[in-house]
């Protein structure tokens, strides 16, 4: 009789039968078969963690491809493998991520484990060990990628509290009211209140980045801030879309993009401050964009299929076009005006400023270039639908942008 470890390995390995080896487990004594899924588990996600994966990423992926409850058993793994390590030697920004999933050892041991799962979840024990066999085989569909942030045990955490070494990020309370001021531009339905919130959010935003960059280059840090990387999850459908839109809103921010769309997530590069204001600003403004899209779209139905599908693909494609163009701008005047060369009262001499906001650039590049040595361009996507693409346009001039400049709030075409 083989072993369970050996029958796990011959179900990944596609040699046996996933339902066959789902019933071998059932007949076999929870006590062979329980602790080996558990540690088969725990083995495929460190594996995962060493391979670039961090928790709410890989928490992700396995929502997307399988279901809510293997989504859950992610966050135990999490919580199963930070308990090796003391909290002091973990990254902030992995620990950050396990705190959001809410990541913790909740059950008694790892021999009860699955029977404490199916008290939890009012499951019977075969209904586990499906979803628990089933995670296996999601896990190792998944391939290993670029490693951005240390798992546990890579490397020792930095001294400080930035929980990334010269890490430096948006302080938590302006983060909060930021966050509050965007909530409030999406929900209501006047746009002078929505670009009254979204202009104080960028100006909270704005500021604070400046003066990071102008302190960071002057030595006011007790360590050097560097840039780093953030993967965005970009969801179907029209991932291509959603990826350009995303992309505008980087570069407006002094950040720089790539699309991995097999993932299902773009790689943002930047400061962290900086990153920061590109999530916030894409989240608001793809939910402004569904909204408007939903208002605009024509009616749906068998005969319409196509027609609404080439209707939403361009209706996104000439958002990302028009809040590019707006973005630009808004980006263009902001620098101006904080170096003087708007409206005279600049928050910084040029001279300190531009050069630093070059360095910084060159730096982000450089970290992208040693992260992904080798790209390619992706295609543009097709404009099938007139109709759309108007629609789409008169959406994003209506968007409301968190710009505190005049032309962000009144751009024309």
């Amino acid at each position: 009789m083989t072993s369970v470890r050996e029958a796990i390995r011959a179900v990944l390995a596609g040699t046996v039968e996933y339902e066959s080896a789902l019933d071998a487990l059932t007949v076999r004594p929870a006590a062979e078969v329980d602790p080996e899924l558990v540690a088969a588990r725990d083995e495929a996600c460190a594996r995962l963690w060493r391979g670039g994966w961090q928790p709410a990423e890989l928490h992700r992926v396995v929502a997307r491809r399988g279901r809510p409850h293997q989504a859950a058993l992610v966050t135990d793994a999490v919580a199963a493998h930070l308990r090796r390590f003391p909290r002091a030697t973990v990254d902030g920004r992995w620990l950050a991520q396990a705190d959001t999933l809410d990541a913790r050892v909740w059950w008694r041991g790892d021999t009860t484990y699955v029977e404490e799962l199916a008290a939890r979840w009012r499951l019977d024990r075969v209904a586990v060990l499906d979803l628990v066999l089933g995670l296996l085989t999601i896990l190792a569909a998944v391939p290993p990628i670029e490693v951005l942030v240390p798992p546990p045990g890579a490397a020792a955490a930095p001294a400080g509290g930035s929980g990334a070494d010269g890490s430096a990020r948006i302080d938590a309370r302006l983060l909060d009211r930021v966050r509050a001021l965007l909530a409030k531009a999406e929900s209501t339905n006047f746009p002078a209140e929505a670009e009254a919130y979204t202009a104080k959010a960028q100006e909270l935003v704005t500021r604070h980045s400046l003066d990071e960059a102008l302190l960071a280059a002057r030595g006011g840090d007790a360590m050097p801030v560097v840039p780093y990387a953030r993967r965005i999850g970009v969801d179907h459908p029209y991932e291509r879309e959603k990826a350009s839109l995303l992309d505008a809103v980087a570069q407006a921010n002094r950040c720089h993009t790539v699309s991995s769309p097999e993932l299902a997530f773009s790689t943002v590069f930047g400061f962290d401050t900086d990153i920061d204001a590109v999530d916030l600003l894409y989240t608001s403004l793809l939910v402004q964009a569904h909204r408007a899209m939903a208002r605009a779209e024509p009616p749906g139905g068998k005969a319409g299929r196509r027609r609404l599908k080439a209707f939403r693909q361009s209706f996104l494609v000439a958002f990302a076009v028009r809040i590019d163009e707006r973005l630009t701008d808004a980006a263009q005047l902001a620098l101006a005006q904080a170096t003087g060369g708007g409206d005279g009262n600049g928050l910084s001499d040029p001279a300190d400023l531009l050069p630093v906001l070059a360095s910084r650039d060159e730096q982000i590049r450089e970290t992208m270039r040693r992260v992904f040595p080798h790209t390619v361009r992706a295609r543009a996507s097709r404009v099938d639908s007139r109709e759309g693409w108007e629609s789409g346009r008169q959406a994003a001039d209506r968007a409301a942008l968190p710009t505190g400049t005049p032309s962000a709030r009144h751009s024309t075409d």
